[in-house]
């Protein structure tokens, strides 16, 4: 049913009650069926310590790894699925399950694993590593590619660009930077017909990172993805409304200092502290903030819910529906 059918919330802010957002279909369509690469290409490779020329003559064997997965699912939405031959472990979409896993829990590289797949080109943004375990696979003679981190929507577009640049598939890159524009721009839309029009109404929300095993807990501020896509649903970006950039401590005073409306998190990291009322216990102050007292905590899938890419349009719609309508 399309956002504007859904029974949607009078007082979005009065809402009491957690709820999870679900993407209805998970699966990537590809731009083009079977692409042809053109190779060889020499192209920039954006190390994290400077730009590198990279050659790349071989795409038959891909990993393409990151923090978010989307790398994977560009690789896909450009036609190229059938040749990847590894994954990270926030590559979860339709068709990735039987893929062999280069990465541990911690978004760890693991050198030896992606070794002994025979990649012939290696595709990362600089997310995920060490760095120095990323360069040894340059060292044992595989093409590593270092392309721009997609924290926005722009970005997505871009990334499709140069990943499909990196392959030898450049059309199939335009036309998938321009189908993420597209779905985007009418997520966008959709979602602003049914957000509080009205902006002292509008949901001030806030980003959560958790992960209870290992006792970490940041806020997102700006630049992290997380106020792009606040913004997009329709809220306010409660740590960029005060200037907070990257990734902040989450301590009690910064609750205090937020005090959000709503709170996004990733489903796996909700569960590691025990769920909502695990976390409550473990955060007295998270409780004393508007969205505690409302248990208004919306999680979604970690592979999806930051996946800047060809899920972007699904993932804000799935939001949506959860923050909106959660009834529905």
């Amino acid at each position: 049913m399309p956002l504007s059918e859904l029974a949607t919330l009078d007082d979005p802010g009065a809402y009491v009650g957690e709820s999870t957002a679900l993407v209805a279909d998970a699966a990537i369509e590809p731009v083009l069926d079977d692409p042809r690469p053109e190779l060889p290409v020499t192209i920039a490779s954006h190390d994290l310590a400077g730009d590198v020329e990279v050659t790349v003559d071989d795409a038959s064997r891909i990993i393409a790894m990151d923090l978010s997965g989307s790398l994977a699912a560009t690789v896909w939405g450009l036609g190229l699925g059938g040749s990847l031959v590894g994954r990270d472990v926030s590559t979860t979409f339709p068709g990735s399950e039987d893929l062999p896993v280069v990465t541990s829990g911690g978004h760890s590289v693991n050198a030896e694993s992606v070794l002994g797949l025979d990649p012939s080109v290696v595709i990362t943004d600089g997310s995920i590593g060490p760095n120095d375990v990323v360069l040894q696979l340059r060292d044992a003679g595989v093409p590593v590619v270092f392309v721009d981190t997609a924290t926005s929507y722009e970005g997505a577009e871009q990334q499709a660009r140069e990943v499909a640049a990196a392959l030898g598939v450049p059309e199939a890159g335009e036309l998938l930077a321009e189908r993420i524009r597209s779905d985007i721009a009418d997520a966008v839309r959709q979602i602003a017909a049914i957000a509080p029009q009205d902006e002292s109404e509008r949901l001030r929300m806030a980003f959560l990172y958790l992960r209870g095993s290992a006792g970490v807990y940041y806020l997102f501020g700006e630049e992290s993805g997380a106020d792009e896509l606040i913004t997009a649903l329709g809220g306010i970006d409660a740590a960029g409304e005060i200037g907070w950039t990257g990734m902040i401590p989450a301590t009690d005073e910064a609750f205090t200092e937020l005090d959000p409306d709503l709170i996004l998190v990733m489903t796996d990291g909700l569960e590691s502290v025990g769920g909502v009322d695990g976390l409550l216990a473990e955060k007295p102050a998270i409780a004393l903030t508007a969205a505690g007292e409302h248990r208004r905590f919306v999680d979604m899938a970690d592979g999806q819910v930051l996946s800047f890419g060809p899920r972007s349009a699904e993932v804000l719609d799935a939001l949506a529906r959860a923050i909106y309508a959660p009834e529905a």
